[in-house]
């Protein structure tokens, strides 16, 4: 059986954590900024877990094992 190809969509926007869990950027911080209050724009600076909703299609587009994230 081939090996599996990594999604390169999927590998530029998520990484893995050193514990394994699949780390994402915020979103909505692009532009339209003049009307979001400082504190949201503040908080959408940092990275964020993936949801555990999510976990698993996200390890399959990273070719990682689906424990990955839990």
């Amino acid at each position: 059986m081939p090996k599996m190809k990594t999604k390169r969509s999927a590998a530029k926007r998520f990484t893995l954590t050193g514990s394994g869990r699949i780390k994402r950027n915020s979103a909505f911080k692009r532009h339209l900024l003049e009307h979001k209050s400082a504190k949201s724009k503040r908080r959408k600076r940092g990275s964020r877990i993936v949801e555990a909703a999510n976990v698993k299609q996200i390890a399959r587009m990273l070719g990682v094992s689906a424990s990955a994230g839990r």
